[in-house]
């Protein structure tokens, strides 16, 4: 089955909904990038949320890109999703080991420590939109939730969740986002809180082989929920040789001359997708030309 993210509203346009499956999308950034199961739930939660939320936006040339930066040895979480379903992104200390917590769960709090949250949308205009708030739990669904509530006054439910198997390859990955829209009614809000409290940890209603759509059903069905859209999502990075070249003739005249000198082919990766460049001497040497017409 592959990735894909659904949006729908409910109770007359009073619930805008989100609900998504992204375990072969966080599986894919496992692989590439190597990561520990604790590495891997904390940046499968953040991409999931970047795929629910990149819903909104139109096509490939708007972005929406969630930076965790917290005091824990994980480092920076930084994730990127697009109108398409594109979604790529990394933490800083990939290898990080950390014991779990009780009942054998993952410790994704202490990993990602005491920090912020920023929200960047850019929609392509002069400037992009950036919202910040103080992580509340760490626990990033958490921290999601609080972000909308605070900084967009936008009363919202996060769920999300990734399991790990033995072998360290993903089981399962998903997540839930509900949100109040202006003029929702208490007692609608009221019915929704209590479905949430009681409602199963998403990672495991996902292993039993429950579906976006039956979750959007079971949560909202009550409300009369309709689906507005479904959005296939992917690990997808836009990197390009010809980006990594202008990256690195970026540096200046004197530094690439002096990687020129040492005679060897020199490698360079990208952050977010960890694709591997190699660049020849001579390869070097046709940049420099560029730099200095």
């Amino acid at each position: 089955m592959s990735d894909y993210v659904l949006r729908g509203m409910a109770a007359d346009g009073q619930i805008l909904a989100f609900a998504a499956v992204t375990s072969e999308m966080v599986e894919e950034a496992r692989k590439r990038h190597g990561t520990t199961p604790v590495a891997t739930a904390a940046l499968g939660r953040t991409m999931t949320a970047a795929a629910m939320m990149a819903c909104q936006l139109k096509g490939a040339k708007e972005t929406l890109t969630i930076q965790i930066e917290g005091s824990g040895p994980i480092g920076k979480i930084i994730t990127t999703a697009d109108g398409n379903g594109a979604v790529r992104g990394y933490v800083s200390q990939p290898k990080v080991e950390l014991p779990p917590k009780e009942k054998g769960k993952l410790d994704v709090a202490a990993a990602v420590g005491i920090g912020v949250m920023n929200i960047v949308k850019d929609l392509g205009l002069k400037e992009p939109y950036v919202g910040s708030t103080h992580l509340v739990s760490s626990e990033i669904a958490e921290d999601l939730a609080y972000y909308f509530t605070a900084s967009e006054q936008i009363p919202s439910a996060v769920a999300l969740g990734v399991l790990v198997n033995k072998d360290e390859t993903v089981w399962t990955s998903g997540g839930y986002i509900f949100q109040m829209m202006p003029g929702a009614s208490d007692e609608i809000a009221e019915k929704l809180q209590e479905k949430v409290t009681h409602f199963p940890p998403i990672s495991k209603y996902l292993a039993e082989g429950h579906t976006p759509e039956e979750l959007l059903e079971d949560m909202l069905g009550e409300f009369d929920y309709h689906t507005l859209d479904k959005v296939e999502t992917r690990f997808q990075c836009n990197c390009t040789r010809e980006r990594v070249s202008a990256a690195l003739m970026s540096i200046g005249e004197k530094d690439l001359q002096e990687l020129i000198d040492a005679g060897e082919t020199i490698e360079m990766s990208c952050h977010f997708c960890n694709e591997k460049y190699l660049f020849s001497v001579e390869e070097m040497q046709d940049l420099l030309k560029k730099i200095q017409r």
